[in-house]
């Protein structure tokens, strides 16, 4: 088991895809990303190693979010293979009217 400091282990590496969207025209770019999303979610579900895939959305702070965990020891082949289908995903919701701040970032995700 992966270990980053004496007592913080971990067997589970996730990739997160997060953006801001607009609340103007009825929503419209947070309608915009969810079916963009809808359009992808089947090639990242099937990513060798994929223990789950989140969605989080914040009507506040206007957080849209998408969560990929794996198993650490497949994360490095998905890694190599540059997290496909992202680049297809950022691609399409930064060209969203209202879309900003289109980041990524991996992290290890530990059921505690």
């Amino acid at each position: 088991m992966p270990v980053i400091a004496e007592g913080v282990e971990f067997t589970h590496v996730a990739r997160e895809w997060r953006l801001k969207w607009c609340a103007d025209s009825d929503k419209a770019s947070l309608s915009a990303v969810q079916k963009i999303l809808d359009s992808k979610i089947a090639a990242v579900k099937a990513v060798p190693g994929v223990t789950s895939v989140q969605r989080v959305v914040c009507g506040g702070c206007l957080d849209y979010k998408v969560v990929t965990c794996l198993d650490a020891g497949s994360f490095g082949a998905w890694e190599a293979a540059a997290f496909a289908p992202e680049a297809d995903f950022l691609s399409e919701v930064k060209a969203v009217a209202g879309v900003a701040l289109v980041e990524t970032q991996t992290y290890t995700l530990e059921q505690m």
